[in-house]
């Protein structure tokens, strides 16, 4: 029978089959890398390449979503045009499309929280971009840029003589009488205002925010109002009522209290130690004021030592706690001195007149006898 092995002659004879064992042995050992064909390492690091590309698109899209919307920057503004009739989710959309907030959502919080909603006035309007969203709504609440007269109400003014203001800068076209008859019953704006509802049916007096407001052409007295009120409500917006609320006064009584302050105050650094007099005057067994300045709004001159104790309305000698109505417009500071005042054990205080006429530094006193050494000056 013939073998399977395979041969390289017909006839092998034995010296051919060794030498063909030998040779066998050496191809099966025989390094043959250098004769093998080469693989590529050019598709192993386009693989990398894209790896690492993948790494960093996913990367970058995580950090978009964290960081949020790419927003506007502050060296760059944006046109937005609010319409009659939209409201604080369409305004904000339009914000968020011009880049210059976040989210609509953010907007709407905000005005939510400054009693807003009511209050955007319809407009052309020009953002820097980077605005704060509060800046914004007070922005739109103040209307969009005018270029009509001014008039600049400063601290204490009373609600006449603000009027009077309003009237003489627009020439008579706002008179002072429509001024007073739009502002005389605080429970008239109260539903656009809810800071308003406890002062009832009074006027807007202590309300008519001191600034210096521009007035077009078109404004009416009622307008000119709420320009006032809608600062009123801004300006106040970040304050803490909850002192003159632990204290047993409401927000209209507060306004009130710090009428006073204003009118009562030489150095505005002392508001916080008049406003505490006050308090503790309030919380103490004869609760009476005793200030001129109640007496002076009520008289309209500087009264009398007989008119402060004259059995009248607004005389904080005779009668115990506040007067029947703020007495002027009160500032911020005089504001944030009723929310927070001084820590103090004061009853009594008295500012010097200097030799040019200014006011001294106020001097106070906790008991009546230091009271009277300092206006005798002991």
């Amino acid at each position: 029978m013939r073998k399977n092995n395979i041969t390289y002659s017909e006839r092998p004879t034995h010296a051919a089959r060794a030498a063909h064992a030998k040779g066998d042995a050496m191809f099966r050992t025989y390094d043959t890398t250098a004769i093998r064909p080469k693989h590529s390492k050019v598709p192993a690091i386009i693989a990398l390449v894209l790896a690492i590309a993948a790494l960093i698109a996913i990367a970058v899209g995580v950090s978009r979503c964290v960081a949020g919307p790419e927003l506007l920057p502050a060296e760059e503004s944006a046109v937005i045009v609010v319409k009659e009739g939209d409201g604080a989710a369409a305004i904000g959309k339009s914000l968020a499309e011009a880049k210059l907030i976040g989210s609509a959502d953010e907007f709407v919080s905000a005005a939510r929280e400054m009693n807003a909603d009511s209050s955007l006035i319809p407009g052309e309007y020009q953002i820097a971009g980077q605005t704060p969203v509060r800046d914004i709504v007070a922005l739109i609440q103040a209307g969009p840029a005018a270029t009509g007269d001014k008039v600049t109400i400063p601290e204490g003014l009373t609600r006449e003589a603000t009027a009077q203001a309003v009237s003489d800068a627009t020439g008579g076209r706002i008179s002072a009488d429509d001024f007073m008859n739009a502002s005389a019953d605080a429970s008239a704006w109260a539903g656009e205002f809810p800071f308003l509802e406890t002062a009832g049916t009074n006027s807007l007096e202590g309300f008519l925010f001191p600034k210096t407001y521009t007035i077009e052409e078109s404004t009416d007295a009622g307008a000119v109002v709420r320009m006032m009120l809608v600062q009123f409500q801004t300006e106040t917006a970040g304050l803490d009522w909850s002192v003159p609320t632990n204290a047993g006064l409401d927000l209209y009584q507060a306004v009130n209290l710090a009428s006073i302050v204003e009118k009562e105050v030489a150095v505005a650094d002392e508001r916080p130690q008049v406003a505490s007099v006050f308090y503790n005057r309030l919380a103490s067994e004869r609760p009476y004021l005793e200030s001129d300045a109640t007496t002076a709004y009520e008289m309209g001159h500087q009264p009398s030592a007989d008119e402060v104790h004259a059995d009248t309305p607004y005389s904080t000698y005779s009668n115990p706690g506040l007067p029947p109505t703020p007495i002027c417009s009160p500032g911020l500071e005089a504001l944030k001195a009723v929310c927070n005042p001084a820590d103090t054990e004061y009853m009594y205080f008295f500012t010097p007149t200097n030799a040019d006429g200014s006011a001294g530094e106020t001097i106070f006193s906790k008991t009546y006898e230091e009271h009277q050494n300092a206006i005798n000056g002991n």
